[in-house]
């Protein structure tokens, strides 16, 4: 793996490790009870199928997929968050803020000075907070200025339009609202300010893969889940002398008019 002179190996591969622990019951196999636990649209997969040009056992696991990834943004959060606790300055508090970055000698930002301390807000994409939860977090930033002259206040975006540090401009009760030491930032210039690397993120995405690889085949390593989704629902097919496509549609359906009337 190439080597990274912000974080050492070690603290590297143990973070993407916890990071992988992360997804927890995500890697518990699906059979068919798990598949519909929240009620499938049985419609969409029929549409998806045939627009597509797909077959049924795609279009089961892109919808396995699909389940699974629903909550694995949280795990990316924690990926994106926690490796900052094993970076120089940086602590991560239990509450309050994401990340606190303070270094001995203070951080210099555009427009708007030295500071002593930065606190950072992550947001994974930038279009995951809408204006009143933008509001919010712009007037928590206005409270840490209040209480700290010697700060400064960053939303940091993982997936952000482009690079950028930049004001963050918001409204806030119908009034625009702007402050040099609010700023919006992506998350290579965070991690750029950090390290006093410029390239750091860069550094560490082509570093990433290599890691991810080594942990998952290491035999602490969760084991790749194997569904029995399409088995089971083959075998629904076959007993009641039907389609893939009907044994689909009793997940979602079973009860309804005319779906019924052949169940036992």
């Amino acid at each position: 793996m190439p080597k990274l002179n912000f974080i050492s190996d070690e603290d590297f591969k143990e973070h993407v490790g916890l990071t992988i622990k992360q997804y927890g019951a995500k890697l518990v196999p699906y059979g068919l009870k798990k598949f519909n636990s929240n009620l499938i649209d049985p419609i969409k997969l029929v549409f998806d199928k045939i627009v597509y040009r797909s077959s049924w056992e795609e279009i089961v696991k892109n919808e396995i997929y699909r389940q699974r990834d629903k909550s694995n943004n949280n795990d990316i959060g924690y990926f994106h968050q926690r490796i900052f606790q094993y970076i120089a300055g940086c602590t991560v508090p239990a509450a309050g803020w994401d990340v606190v970055f303070a270094p001995g000698n203070g951080v210099v930002l555009p427009e708007a000075g030295k500071v002593r301390t930065i606190y950072a807000e992550m947001k994974n994409k930038h279009n995951t907070m809408n204006s009143a939860a933008g509001g919010k977090t712009y007037m928590k930033m206005q409270g840490q200025l209040l209480s700290d002259d010697d700060c400064a206040c960053f939303l940091v975006e993982v997936v952000a339009k482009k690079s950028q540090n930049k004001t963050w401009e918001v409204t806030v009760d119908k009034a625009r609202q702007k402050h040099k030491r609010i700023r919006r930032v992506s998350i290579d210039e965070f991690y750029s300010i950090v390290t006093g690397q410029a390239d750091a993120f860069y550094q560490m995405c082509i570093a990433l893969p290599s890691v991810i690889e080594d942990v998952v085949a290491s035999a602490a390593a969760a084991t790749v889940p194997v569904d029995t989704v399409i088995g089971e629902l083959e075998a629904a097919a076959q007993k009641g002398e039907g389609s893939f496509a009907l044994a689909l549609y009793m997940l979602g359906f079973g009860s309804y008019i005319g779906f019924s009337k052949g169940k036992k």
